[in-house]
């Protein structure tokens, strides 16, 4: 059987993943990326350590896939968190699980992830092409038969794998371009919003505690009626908010309420672990250390000292007052503040700022089991630029190894 040309559009990680995939099978492959480099974004995942994948079984991650498990289970079925931490160690690169089952590379470095790939694309004899735009897509009696590149230079294949992923990270050249493509050949597309990203408040007190990070802390979601979501983590202050692992997880849910004009409250539990009467013990084991001291001094023990003037100031208390003339009201006003500092959700940071993004080429238009466009034959969805997403953790990514495997392998048949 002779071998097909296939053209992958994007070298993301789908992208790369479905040239290698193609370029195991003997196809004649090229991929194309119109940054003069490759994983851009990709180097950027997990704070520069890429949270590769998450070691947790079948089920428990598609429950990180609301609405959309039914959709990836046949491509995990072919290629899963398994399959994908084989095919880096097979190839020399150490893997480590972390906590919540978090797989990372030993060394820490996106780039091991990256230089892994790049070598297999070489020895996949795949040809690559940077600094290159597709525009268009060349169609005949429904079945693709070239790329059109910005320029004028038309390359004939017999299938095309889209993986120019989102709106995420715009600066790495991730502007949705493809989605562009996509639209004009008649698949329906999500509107595109922010996933995994930073929230503005409405309260200007971050900004003064910007940068300070808090660990195992309690962050409730709720409307001001009861809560809906309770998670405990790290989060971190902003300029403009609220940012941190606890609170990009969240931001889906609070995105989509906000969407339905809902208020939406943020309460802190700044000590999980005590309940308010441990709380109110503590302090008065503080304030009898030495009765002399001022409440500023007093809190160093329970408050980060950078919080303290924030806090005491939502307190009304003065922060030279002598811990000996602190009332049982205010103690109790301290107290309260330590389970519940409340802010209100103003909205999301823009799209520009996200991780992922939420939205994409619709599912209805694209076959589970091929990737392949319902409505264009040998056209191929991977990655991103597809209705999925999913919390911290490495979900994200594995999808889009999962997906760009399924297409480049589903091209090549």
């Amino acid at each position: 059987m002779h071998s097909k040309k296939i053209i992958v559009i994007g070298g993301g990680p789908a992208g790369m993943m479905a040239a290698i995939r193609a370029g195991q099978l003997n196809q004649d492959v090229i991929l194309i990326e119109k940054n003069p480099s490759l994983g851009r974004k990709l180097l950027l995942s997990g704070k520069g350590r890429c949270n590769l994948t998450n070691a947790c079984e079948l089920n428990s991650f598609l429950e990180r896939f609301p609405k959309k498990a039914q959709f990836l289970r046949d491509t995990f079925k072919k290629f899963f968190n398994r399959e994908l931490m084989d095919f880096f160690e097979r190839r020399g690169l150490r893997l480590k699980v972390e906590r919540q089952m978090r797989v990372f590379p030993v060394s820490d470095l996106s780039s091991s992830i990256l230089d892994v790939l790049k070598k297999e694309l070489s020895e996949s004899k795949i040809k690559l092409l940077y600094k290159r735009e597709m525009t268009d897509m060349k169609i005949e009696e429904n079945k693709i038969k070239g790329a059109l590149i910005r320029g004028g230079e038309f390359l004939a294949c017999d299938a095309i794998v889209l993986a120019t992923g989102g709106l995420s990270y715009g600066f790495t050249g991730s502007t949705g371009e493809g989605l562009d493509i996509a639209k004009r050949l008649g698949h329906r597309i999500i509107a595109a919003r922010p996933g995994l990203v930073p929230l503005e408040t409405k309260e200007a007190y971050p900004a003064l505690l910007e940068g300070l990070a808090l660990k195992h802390i309690r962050l409730r979601f709720t409307d001001g009626k009861r809560h809906v979501v309770s998670e405990i983590g790290e989060m971190m202050f902003t300029k403009t908010g609220i940012s941190g692992p606890l609170v990009l997880s969240l931001s889906g849910k609070i995105t989509d309420w906000l969407d339905y004009g809902r208020k939406v409250f943020i309460e802190l539990d700044l000590k999980p672990a005590l309940s308010e009467e441990k709380i109110d013990q503590r302090l008065l084991r503080e304030f009898r250390k030495n009765p002399r001291r001022v409440i500023k001094n007093a809190l160093k023990e329970l408050l980060p000292q950078r919080m303290i003037g924030v806090f005491i100031k939502f307190a009304k208390i003065p922060g030279d007052k002598n811990v000996s003339q602190i009332t049982q009201k205010e103690r109790k006003t301290l107290v309260v503040l330590f389970k519940t500092l409340r802010m209100e959700i103003k909205g999301p940071r823009p799209i520009k700022e996200a991780m992922v993004t939420r939205g994409g080429v619709s599912l209805k238009d694209i076959d589970p089991r091929t990737m392949e466009s319902r409505i264009v034959k040998g056209l191929y969805f991977a990655g991103e630029m597809i209705d999925v997403d999913a919390d911290t953790g490495g979900f994200n990514l594995q999808a889009a190894f999962s997906t760009g495997y399924l297409a480049g392998e589903s091209a090549s048949l």
